[in-house]
């Protein structure tokens, strides 16, 4: 069944496998923890194979995720839109005979963000956004909503591993800018040609990894109290000022 509530997440054994024959792109599958049936585990094998991520649960947390309905030890968020591959964002811009604009998102786990971003990015003309599989929001009716729309439009490829990802678009000719509070002031870089910029996560900012990946740190100057802004607000910021460079 789906519940009426969540209407991006799908309980019960019958009901998932319908949806993976029916190949729409599963996010998360949660199964039960510890569980052997072989339909359940033939479900998580699928949804490994299609790029999903396979989480198992305890029966107290599938329970509260389910509100309390039958989920026979199976449940699953559905994205709300297909994924892009990385591949496909580039193509889009040799396409469209542009240097590539793309924005990674570095375990961005707020759908409202994400989908602001996504939002944003399609105003300002950027060719696709970029998440990690896990520690990330995803694609779901939130991160939809959000977007206003801009989710038909924008290319959104799930990557495994995000360094790698950046060394693919360093490959195809990107310069990789990170957003951060200890970085050059953005109205003094120089944002032309193929860019991709790194959004860090809402706590923790850009992960080390990630970080080693990029050419240059870019900050806003903060002239208030506070000393960072709302993740979405600060790449939208940046996001306008690259296609400013661009235009």
């Amino acid at each position: 069944m789906q519940t009426q509530e969540k209407q991006d997440l799908i309980i019960g054994r019958n009901a998932v496998a319908e949806v993976l024959k029916s190949e729409r792109t599963v996010d998360t599958l949660y199964i039960l923890r510890g569980e052997k049936n072989p339909a359940v585990t033939r479900l998580a094998a699928i949804c490994r194979e299609r790029g999903g991520v396979v989480k198992e649960a305890d029966r107290k947390k599938l329970d509260t995720l389910c509100g309390g309905a039958n989920h026979q030890g199976v449940a699953a968020f559905v994205a709300a839109h297909e994924y892009a591959t990385l591949e496909e964002i580039l193509a889009f811009a040799r396409q469209k005979e542009e240097p590539p604009f793309v924005i990674v998102c570095d375990e961005l786990e707020d759908p409202h963000n994400l989908g602001a971003i996504i939002r944003t990015a399609e105003a300002a003309g950027a060719h696709g956004v970029v998440i990690p599989k896990r520690r990330s929001a995803s694609l779901s009716f939130a991160v939809g909503k959000t977007s206003a729309g801009a989710l038909e439009y924008m290319r959104v490829a799930r990557v495994p591993n995000l360094p790698a990802a950046l060394d693919t678009l360093k490959a195809a000719g990107c310069w990789v800018y990170g957003a951060d509070m200890d970085g050059e002031n953005y109205r003094q870089t120089d944002f032309s040609g193929a860019v991709a910029l790194v959004v860090g996560s809402e706590g923790k900012g850009i992960g080390r990894l990630v970080r080693d990946k990029c050419d240059f740190i870019v900050s806003l100057p903060m002239k208030g109290k506070i000393n960072s802004l709302n993740a979405s607000v600060a790449a939208g910021i940046l996001m306008y000022e690259i296609a400013a460079q661009r235009g």
